[in-house]
């Protein structure tokens, strides 16, 4: 069992030094596409009160709409 603390281990140092998740090292997980930095960013977000967080994710949708629409116009 103790051998697997150390690899446990050795993985979770190679994810600190790259910055990531343990998620995003193998691969897996609901976090896999984010780096520790916007999860860390994330997670400041869910912090805040509903009324705060619901007018940063209103421009954040669109913002990312704009960029969708833009996007199909070019093609």
């Amino acid at each position: 069992m103790e051998q697997y603390f150390y690899h446990f281990d050795a993985a979770k140092k190679i994810a600190d030094a790259f910055e990531v998740s343990m998620d995003y090292l193998v691969g897996e997980g609901v976090n896999v596409s984010f780096d520790k930095k916007n999860l860390k960013r994330l997670q400041d977000i869910e912090k805040l009160d509903d009324a705060t967080k619901d007018k940063l994710y209103f421009v954040i949708d669109n913002i990312v709409q704009n960029f969708k629409a833009k996007k199909a116009y070019a093609s």
